[in-house]
C-alpha cells in the first residue's frame, strides 16, 4: 500500500471511530506495525490534521475535519467506473439517474488524472437486464422503504391469478431477470417476494409500519440467510428456483434466487 493511501486511510478510519482508537488497532487493519502506525499520525499532525491523543491511549479526529479534494486509486476509480456502469441492468430508472449524477460529482472532485479514467474507463457494461416496470414507481417504492410506509399493489402470479395486496416493503433484490419487491404481504400473514414487471398498479400509502419495521427487516434478512445455508449445505441442490417457488409463491419456480 502506497503510504499515500495508508495516510488516507488512517484518516477514514480515525473519522469513523466513535471512541479513542489505539495505534494497535489501526494497525491491525491496516496490516503494518504500530511503529508504522505512530509515525503515519505524527506526520498527519504536522500537516495540521486535527489528531488528538498519544500513545497507548487512543487517537481521535476533532469533529468538523473536512478531507481534502477526492483522492482514489486507480483500480479503487475502475471499480466505480464499473459499478455505476452496472447500474443500468438493474431496471430501476430512478437509480440510473442517480448514478449519472454521482458519476458527474466524483468527478469533479477528482484530479484531472483520475476524472478522465472515471469518464472515459476502458470498460463496457452490457445494458441487457431486468425490464424496467410500468406500473409501479420504484424511486417511490424505495422511499416507501426508508420510511415504512406500506403499500397497495394489483399483481398477477405466474399462474395468471390477480389478486390485490397491502404490504409492508422491507427491501429490494436486483436480478438479470427481474427487480423483486421484499414484503410482509397482509393477504398471506407472511414474508412474500413480488416480481415489479408483474405488478399492474401501486401507490404508496398514508399508513407506516415503523413500530414493526425493524422487526420485518430482521426476519425477512433471516429468511434469507436461512435459505442461503439449506442451499449450501444440501447434498443433491434442487432444480433451479425448487426451494424458493415454495417459500415465494409470487416469483417464477424457474426464476434463481442466488
Amino acid at each position: 500500500m502506497r503510504r499515500a493511501d495508508r495516510l488516507f486511510d488512517i484518516i477514514q478510519i480515525l473519522r469513523l471511530a466513535r471512541t479513542p482508537i489505539t495505534a494497535a488497532a489501526i494497525a491491525a487493519e491496516l496490516e503494518v506495525t504500530p511503529r508504522t502506525v505512530y509515525r503515519d499520525i505524527a506526520t498527519l499532525q504536522s500537516r495540521r490534521v486535527p489528531i488528538d491523543g498519544e500513545a497507548g491511549i487512543g487517537y481521535v479526529l476533532r469533529r468538523g475535519f473536512e478531507l481534502p479534494p477526492l483522492m482514489l486509486t486507480e483500480e479503487e476509480v475502475q471499480a466505480v467506473a464499473v459499478g455505476l456502469r452496472l447500474l443500468r441492468r438493474a431496471g430501476d430508472p430512478g437509480l440510473e439517474t442517480a448514478a449519472r449524477q454521482v458519476l458527474i460529482k466524483l468527478a469533479a472532485a477528482m484530479p484531472e488524472v483520475l476524472r478522465t479514467q472515471l469518464l472515459e474507463a476502458p470498460f463496457h457494461v452490457a445494458t441487457r437486464g431486468a425490464p424496467s416496470p410500468s406500473a409501479v414507481d420504484l424511486t417511490e417504492t424505495r422511499a416507501a422503504i426508508r420510511n415504512a410506509h406500506k403499500m397497495w399493489i394489483d399483481y398477477v402470479d405466474e399462474k395468471g391469478t390477480v389478486t390485490t395486496r397491502t404490504i409492508c416493503p422491507v427491501a429490494m433484490e436486483y436480478h438479470v431477470e427481474a427487480t423483486l419487491i421484499c414484503a410482509w404481504c397482509e393477504l398471506r400473514d407472511d414474508y412474500r417476494h413480488f416480481r415489479t414487471d408483474r405488478i399492474r398498479g401501486a401507490r404508496v400509502l398514508e399508513v407506516d409500519f415503523a413500530a414493526r419495521a425493524s422487526t420485518l427487516l430482521a426476519g425477512w434478512v433471516e429468511l434469507t440467510r436461512s435459505g442461503d445455508r439449506r442451499k449450501r449445505e444440501a447434498a443433491t441442490p434442487p432444480p433451479p428456483g425448487a426451494a424458493e417457488s415454495a417459500r415465494l409463491e409470487e416469483v417464477d419456480s424457474s426464476f434463481p434466487m442466488e
